[in-house]
């Protein structure tokens, strides 16, 4: 959640942002559930394509890990 409030700062100060493949790869490791509740608190990257689309398939790729590995 930290690194999205920091992009959306560094918006609306003009300054560098953070890459979107950074906050993918954050969402990838394990911060997926923690990156949909930022985009919905700080109203940051919400309509933003592709990577609305890959931040979905990193969650479902991640609950379809979790099922699988409590069905195995």
């Amino acid at each position: 959640m930290l690194r999205f409030w920091q992009d959306k700062q560094r918006a609306i100060n003009g300054r560098r942002r953070i890459a979107e493949s950074d906050l993918l790869g954050l969402a990838i490791i394990g911060g997926s559930v923690g990156a949909l509740l930022a985009r919905q608190m700080f109203r940051h990257k919400t309509r933003k394509e592709p990577f609305s689309t890959y931040l979905l398939l990193v969650l479902v790729a991640q609950i379809g890990g979790l099922i699988g590995w409590f069905l195995l």
